[in-house]
């Protein structure tokens, strides 16, 4: 004899678990550390410094 589910139930059980994956992969794809975060910060600034560093001033529409 087969044993009696709960559909319910069952449905419950399956979107909790389905929730889990989908955490855990956040989890992988977006958890960063803040010492990390602050790096990134930190490295976009001194490129930007960098760049902007090497532009040219604007020209002068009369000096040809």
């Amino acid at each position: 004899m087969a044993d009696i589910v709960n559909l319910r139930m069952a449905r419950k059980r399956k979107a909790r678990a389905e929730e889990a994956t989908k955490a855990e992969q956040n989890r992988v794809l977006h958890g960063r550390s803040g010492s990390d975060k602050r790096l990134e910060t930190q490295r976009k600034a001194r490129e930007a410094a960098l760049l902007d560093g090497h532009k040219l001033p604007p020209r002068d529409e009369n000096e040809r």
